[in-house]
């Protein structure tokens, strides 16, 4: 059975809007490492919209830095789906848009052949976690204090609290702390 995976950078105070995040080169190199082991990406129209066409564009582009270069030619490598009612098509040959139940969904391609999924964005992974769907979380906690901003699981109500493991910590030399557990 597949995993699904969920990442995301954070802020001290729980702030996971992008444009309030900070990352280097590191956090880059480590969500690259990270996309290595799945070949599916999973969004909801929001981040897809961020993030396509941003990294395709990056791919082409020869004065990126090695690091966003090589989180770019990795994204784009991958096969995507995007959970969506309201966009119309995707940009990229290699993403697909779901219109099905989240949670059935989810469920087939977990049962699929294949590495694991990695979930991304903030609405969709909010959904899978309340569903109690994911396998895997990956937090790169910045050296930030936001103040404000958005925060993960807003508006939405656990049915139980939901307790990890952790499995392994990094800390970069930014300040940076990359924490991956496992669901217990």
């Amino acid at each position: 059975m597949r995993k699904l995976i969920f990442a995301i950078h954070t802020t001290l105070d729980g702030c996971v809007d992008h444009t309030k995040q900070f990352v280097d080169e590191e956090a880059f190199e480590y969500s690259a490492h990270l996309m290595r082991d799945v070949d599916l990406l999973a969004f909801g129209r929001k981040t897809y919209q961020l993030m396509v066409p941003y990294w395709p564009d990056v791919a082409k582009d020869p004065s990126a830095a090695k690091s966003d270069a090589e989180f770019a030619r990795t994204f784009n490598s991958i096969n995507k789906i995007v959970f969506s009612r309201s966009l119309a098509s995707a940009e990229d040959k290699n993403t697909r848009i779901v219109r099905a139940n989240l949670r059935d969904e989810i469920l087939k391609l977990k049962q699929e052949q294949g590495k694991s999924i990695l979930a991304g964005g903030v609405d969709i992974p909010s959904q899978l976690i309340e569903l109690g769907l994911i396998d895997e979380y990956h937090f790169v906690v910045g050296p930030v204090l936001a103040g404000a901003g958005r925060r993960l699981l807003e508006g939405v109500s656990l049915p139980e609290r939901l307790q990890l493991k952790l499995v392994e910590s990094k800390i970069f030399k930014s300040g940076c702390v990359a924490l991956h557990y496992l669901k217990r």
